[in-house]
């Protein structure tokens, strides 16, 4: 089963400002991750438009989903939320995935 379902996504405010505001969060040079431990795991993928017009936008997302995917098996069962910045595109996918790679370690929420 894959974390992308529908069940697995983070919609409500309430979880979305509670993570903000508890959760871990690391910084990298193209996005912001945050996480909180869950019985369940979500994630949720942000773009604002600041980091371009919608091609730009559903194209960070959806490279932030892949590089997620890539790791379902591997993380520890929570909240995500990964925030895109405006240096996303500047990266090729194995730059993008050092960052990722980095954020989760940092996180501590590899297995």
């Amino acid at each position: 089963m894959s974390c992308l379902n529908k069940e697995h996504r983070l919609n409500s405010s309430r979880d979305f400002n509670r993570l903000y505001k508890s959760g871990k969060r690391w910084h990298t040079t193209s996005f912001v991750a945050f996480f909180s431990s869950n019985p369940t795991l979500k994630a949720a993928f942000v773009t604002s438009k600041k980091v371009g017009n919608a091609v730009h936008r559903n194209k960070a997302r959806r490279r932030m989903r892949a590089l997620f995917a890539s790791y379902e098996q591997q993380l520890i069962i929570g909240n995500y939320i990964f925030v895109a910045k405006i240096t996303l595109h500047d990266k090729n996918f194995l730059e993008l995935k050092k960052d990722f790679d980095f954020a989760l370690k940092r996180l501590e929420v590899l297995k």
